[in-house]
């Protein structure tokens, strides 16, 4: 019998906003208005600002580690923009502050968990976003149950959830994956491809060509767009939402873009990274491209500009005096959000503040028997 092909598959490569501005009409189309470019634009200039400040923060001592977003803006910008506020559910990685606040989340609480305070975690009632997830991978299990479950009510609504191009070489990425397309879940995995797993490369990491690819395993849909291009991240954003929506089941995003900062505020990317790749991406700056695009339709310029840095400013200012104003937790909330009935022991912890059980019961560490033993013997 001769051989035969049984599969063949593509994936293709959206770009509708270059780097110098200039934008693609026909892609365009039905995508976004001026008004909701410029609000955007605006939105993302707070966050590029917060992440400024939140890094002056750390290094004051002022708060713990931070993770910048800095150069992700577009990315998190569209696909945020593209889920619905109040109905649809967000799953973070670390870097999508701007579409967590789109959806209803105040910005010092973001401030707030990388102060260590858990308070942070505490989302509002009606915000429909689960906290920052640290752990690589491990959130995209998460928006596939929450997924599932609305499909199983029967609501109309999608979970999305972001992750970097490391978190897919993650078992929990796979599993996450296959779970969502046997169960055909609305669910958008969007992967924020910034080049980096820490300090090593993609090319590295994988052996694919693209991170795109990897979901025509599991018979999902899927494309890479410029993630420096908030009208390519909008189209390909909305249309996979609107397709789990309408129970098309789960689809697949892979944003190209770069990390301007370190990986974290505990981490130096001089030691691994060249100089002139980030100088290149620096000029493909999400921020950028939409000022040169906004002032080349003659709805933007150096005033408007000006005023806009200080209102950001000013923004922000306000973000960080709301998190460091609120009153500091008290030692009582270790114990009363641990169990819901207190043991004895530690009950008198809690009371006394003294870690006295020992004391009370040595039988419990086991140094009553380590004493009959050492008694029992004599040396030799």
């Amino acid at each position: 019998m001769p051989i035969k092909t049984v599969y063949k598959a593509q994936v293709e490569y959206m770009q509708i906003l270059d780097e110098n501005g200039k934008l693609d009409e026909k892609l365009a189309k039905d995508t976004l208005t001026d008004e909701e470019v410029l609000s955007l634009y605006e939105q993302m200039t707070v966050c590029r600002q917060l992440d400024e400040v939140a890094f002056r923060l750390q290094r004051s001592g002022r708060m713990g580690t931070y993770p910048q977003n800095k150069g992700q803006e577009a990315a998190a910008a569209g696909m945020g923009f593209a889920a619905k506020k109040g109905v649809d559910w967000l799953v973070p990685c670390y870097r999508e502050n701007l579409a967590l606040n789109m959806h209803g989340l105040p910005y010092h609480y973001v401030l707030l968990h990388w102060m260590g305070d858990e308070r942070g975690n505490k989302i509002p009632e009606g915000v429909y976003v689960n906290p920052i997830a640290i752990p690589i991978g491990t959130q995209m299990l998460h928006a596939t149950g929450i997924a599932w479950a609305f499909k199983l009510r029967k609501e109309p609504r999608v979970a999305v959830t972001f992750f970097g191009d490391g978190a897919t070489s993650e078992g929990d990425f796979h599993e996450a994956m296959n779970f969502a397309s046997v169960m055909q879940a609305p669910v958008v995995f969007f992967c924020q491809n910034n080049q980096w797993a820490i300090s090593v490369p993609r090319e590295i990491q994988m052996n694919s060509e693209t991170v795109a690819q990897k979901a025509i395993a599991y018979g999902m849909p899927t494309i890479q767009v410029d993630g420096n291009d908030l009208f390519a991240v909008y189209k390909a954003a909305k249309e996979a939402v609107e397709r789990a929506r309408a129970g098309g089941g789960p689809s697949f995003i892979e944003a190209v873009t770069y990390r301007l900062g370190d990986h974290t505020t505990a981490d130096d990317a001089r030691r691994y990274r060249d100089p002139q790749e980030l100088e290149a991406w620096m000029g493909r700056d999400p921020i950028l491209r939409l000022r040169k695009y906004l002032t080349g339709k003659g709805v933007w310029d150096d005033a408007k500009q000006a005023k806009l840095e200080e209102r950001a400013k000013t923004i922000v200012q306000e973000i960080v005096k709301t998190a460091e104003g609120i009153e500091k937790p008290t030692t009582d909330d270790i114990f009363d959000f641990t169990y819901a009935t207190l043991p004895a022991e530690l009950e008198r912890q809690k009371s006394t503040m003294r870690t006295s059980s020992l004391g009370q019961d040595p039988a419990q560490a086991g140094l009553r028997d380590m004493g009959t033993a050492t008694h029992g013997h004599s040396a030799t």
